[in-house]
Formats: C-alpha cells, structure tokens, sequence
C-alpha cells in the first residue's frame, strides 16, 4: 500500500506545483490585477537597434560564421539550382505577354520570382541525408551564435573557433526542443492544409461555411502562436550547462507568464523584418541579375541569386538566434513573480 501511495502521491505533487506556477485556469476568468506582470523592454525599433550594434559590434567573427556555414551548406547540402531560376524566369516571361514589360513591371516579375525563393520554389529536391545535414546545420550555426553572444556580453575574448569547438554540445537537446516546436505548428499546418482544401472546393466564395473555416483556422493558427512563443526561449534555455529540454520547455513557459503577447508581438515584428529585409535585398538582386543576363546570355550559369539566397538563409539564421537570446536576456532581467 505504501509503494502504490508513493506511486500515485509524484504525479500528484507535480500538478500541485504546475497548478502553484500557472494561477490561471481554463474557462475561468482572471482578473486583471492577478495576471499583469512586469515587463520593461525597449520599443521595436529601440530594440531592432540594439540587436544589429550587438552583432555589428563584433561583425568580424558572425561575418566568419556566415562564410562558414555557407561554406558547409555548399558542401554538405548545395544550394538552390540555377538552371530552376532561369526556366522560371523564361515561363514567367513567355506566359505574361507585355504584362512585365515596363520598369514597373520588371519589378512584379522580380517580385514573384522572390516569392518563389522564399517558398522554396527555387530548392533543388534534397536526399534523406542532405535533409537531416540541413537540419544538423541550422542547429549547429543557432547554437554558435548563442554561444558567441552569450560569452560576448559576458566580457569575454572569444573566436569563432572557440564557439565551433564548444557550441555543439547541447545539440541533442536542442534537436527535441526543435521537434517539440514543429509538433506544436502543427494546428497552423492543419490550417493550411485546410485552406488549400477549401479553395480547391470552392468554400471560400462566402456564407456560413466560409465564416466557419476562417473561425476555425484562425483558432488553431492561434493555439500554435500560443505554443510557440515559449518554445523559442526553450531554444535558448536549453543551451545552458545541464539542462535538458523537458525543463528547458518548463522554465520558458513560466517565464512567459503574463508576458505572451507582449513577447509574441516582439517575434512577429522580427519575422516581418526579415521578410523586409529579404524582399530589399533580394528582389533588386534578382532584376540586376536578369539585366546581366539579358545583356550577356554566357552568364546565365552564374547561380548569383542562390548563392544570395544561401548567405541570407545563413544571416538569418545568426540573425533569429541573436534577436530572440538578447529578448530572452531582457525578460530574465525582469524577475517579477509568475502573473
């Protein structure tokens, strides 16, 4: 009898202590003054700045770290093939008449070539292990970066070298974090699953059904914001000597407390940025590179645009890591009581 008390008195003592750490209850209200945290961060713009002279503070070393992971993406993986662009530059170009023919219209043309990179379009069909190469080098420039700028801001002299030998030692946990984070995005794929599904049937010409596929996808698009925006500082947490992921996710999501939307919007104003950075800069790249080759036909085996995609995928990477660990850093700062 003792041992089946013990057995079921753990399990007990866990809820206990995760309902003592989340005073909020589903389908009750709280009331205003027993969830409002503190939370001091600087505006969008104050903080975008903060993090590009943190970087650019020590460009030298995250400038070799981009060189290197592209170098190993090269090698390891290739990039995005050449010969895509050029066919759908020419499909593009014979299917639209005099459509793209002024100055403005080459830019709708670069345009929905852009588009076409950003979702993939431009990607050659990788193998098994050229995937789980991509995934080992996404994961291994992430935790770089957060191991640079974490012995960075501690005052510390370190070199690239230093964070390539020492970096990887939490990839593992890292991994299931990561898997954790896609599971939790899966309400957002149902939605979109579903949206592909619902134009293809016509739902969404109006009435009742189409007011209810919205509800419903924008529902579960909202579960997955809500998972996800603890999961993010999981990734960083995680990174810490000793920590394994289950608590990693545990310690994020009481950080978070009483914080979400205020931590979320900062994430989805990064991700806007990065979309606006990518369209500033690749979008005029892609018109010049047309130019070039309807000027001289001999370059168009230049792969300028996915090498271009290839450094930006790498800086935007070192970019996240850096926007959400120096976040991270500013919450922690704050150590008001879970709301």
């Amino acid at each position: 009898m003792v041992k089946k008390f013990k057995l079921f008195q753990k399990p007990k003592e866990r809820i206990s202590a995760f309902l003592k750490r989340r005073p909020h209850r589903s389908f009750r209200r709280t009331r205003r003054r027993d969830y409002t945290r503190s939370l001091k961060l600087p505006g969008y713009f104050a903080f975008t700045k903060y993090v590009a002279k943190t970087i650019f503070a020590h460009w030298k070393t995250f400038l070799l770290l981009v060189l290197v992971s592209a170098i190993l993406t090269v090698i390891m993986v290739g990039i995005g093939s050449q010969d895509s662009l050029n066919t759908l530059t020419n499909t593009i170009s014979t299917t639209s008449g005099d459509l793209f023919t002024s100055g403005w219209g080459k830019v709708g043309e670069a345009s929905l070539l852009f588009l076409s990179a950003v979702t993939g379009g431009l990607s050659q069909e990788l193998t098994e292990l050229q995937q789980a190469l991509t995934v080992i080098l996404v994961l291994f420039t992430w935790l770089t970066s957060v191991w640079l700028l974490r012995n960075m801001l501690a005052g510390h002299k370190v070199k690239l070298r230093d964070g390539l030998y020492s970096a990887g030692s939490p990839i593992l946990a890292t991994f299931i974090v990561a898997i954790v984070l896609l599971i939790q995005l899966l309400p957002f794929a149902l939605a979109l699953i579903g949206y592909s599904a619902a134009v293809s049937t016509g739902l969404l010409t109006g009435g009742v059904e189409a007011m209810l596929f919205w509800i419903a996808a924008g529902l579960l698009t909202v579960l997955s914001l809500y998972w996800i925006t603890s999961t993010f500082f999981a990734l960083i947490i995680v990174t810490l000597p000793g920590m394994y992921p289950f608590k990693a996710i545990k310690i994020a999501g009481d950080l978070v407390i009483g914080r979400r939307l205020r931590i979320l919007s900062r994430l989805l104003w990064m991700a806007v940025g990065i979309l606006l950075a990518w369209a500033i800069i690749l979008i005029p790249i892609i018109m010049l590179n047309s130019w070039v080759n309807g000027m001289w036909a001999a370059a168009n085996w230049v792969p300028v645009v996915p090498v271009a995609i290839l450094i930006l995928s790498t800086m935007t990477i070192i970019w996240s890591s850096s926007y959400i660990y120096l976040l991270y850093r500013k919450v922690v700062a704050d150590d008001a009581e879970p709301a």
